[in-house]
């Protein structure tokens, strides 16, 4: 579930420091990323920084830990077109929950569409085990809900797009809805639900996961589970809270994937199916795990687009 970083050359220009929360004071900056760099590695366009906000190390739960924080990246200018609040998607790494980081959202792309961006770190199992990591994905939903308002947010189109680890994680947010997984945060008053998720080649079902994950996938889900796959697998699970009530869900894998096989998608989407869930699975044949390609990456973004563009 490990993948490449995604590696730019940036140049960033202060603008200022606004006190956005009581633990400290997030940088705001303006996004300068080197166009040919970025698109190579993601074979996506992405947008151009002179239309970007970023407001970066945003904490979200009420710690200075830096695990627990995130950067928001907002569209201005020519790329700031719908005369209401926007539609926001949170982005979250992957990388076996034990490594990555929230540099470099592949989401990006939908900036130029006039979206909103958050992407966020979570507690890697370095530092704990699940369910702190859906905890904190949660309480990063609802800080962003809970301050929708000062980023011209719509708190009701708000999706999330993860990838391996973070794909996990996002289907998670997607099949508990609000269900309270955890206290870590202020904004309790505030929904973590979400309105679209998009999982690119994340785990879906840790029962006989011997049987269903490679070695390496197992290492890592051991080490994220503290070893319980019987008690704690079952709760990590999306598989086991696929409802009716469950939001649209976009599903993407490599064919040729044996870190995450593609059978954990397709247990997960036909569990979504059955449940009568609006849900697309999108088979990429000859790729391998952590992959990042334009065609991926552009139906990812007709994705949300077809859900929030009202």
């Amino acid at each position: 579930m490990s993948y490449p970083r995604l590696r730019a050359f940036i140049f960033l220009v202060s603008l200022g420091i606004f006190a956005l929360t009581a633990c400290h004071a997030p940088k705001i900056e303006s996004l300068a990323v080197t166009p040919l760099n970025f698109a190579t590695i993601t074979g996506f366009p992405f947008p151009d920084s002179s239309n970007v906000t970023v407001i970066q190390d945003i904490p979200y739960a009420g710690t200075t830990d830096p695990e627990q924080t995130l950067d928001i990246y907002l569209p201005k200018g020519k790329y700031l077109v719908y005369p209401r609040p926007v539609p926001l998607v949170v982005f979250i790494h992957g990388g076996g929950w034990a490594e990555g980081n929230k540099s470099f959202p592949l989401a990006l792309g939908l900036i130029e569409k006039g979206y909103a961006i958050a992407s966020l770190n979570y507690r890697l199992t370095g530092n704990a085990i699940f369910p702190a990591q859906l905890d904190d994905c949660k309480a990063a939903i609802r800080w962003l809900r809970g301050n929708a308002g000062n980023y011209s947010i719509d708190p009701n189109r708000i999706g999330v797009w993860g990838l391996s680890a973070g794909g996990n994680l996002a289907a998670l947010l997607g099949t508990t809805g609000n269900k309270a997984n955890g206290t870590e945060g202020a904004y309790t008053q505030y929904s973590s639900k979400v309105q679209a998720v998009c999982d690119w080649y994340g785990p879906s079902d840790f029962s006989a996961p011997r049987e269903k994950l490679s070695s390496y996938a197992l290492e890592a889900a051991s080490k994220f589970l503290g070893g319980d796959f019987e008690h704690l697998g079952k709760k990590a699970s999306p598989v086991t809270y696929v409802s009716s009530q469950t939001c649209p869900f976009l599903l993407i894998h490599g064919g040729n994937d044996h870190v995450v096989p593609l059978s954990q998608s397709q247990e997960l989407y036909d569990k979504l199916k059955a449940a009568g869930v609006d849900v697309s699975l999108l088979i990429m044949p000859v790729e391998e795990h952590g992959f990042k390609n334009a065609q991926a990456c552009q139906a990812s973004c007709d994705f949300f687009r077809s859900i929030f563009d009202m």
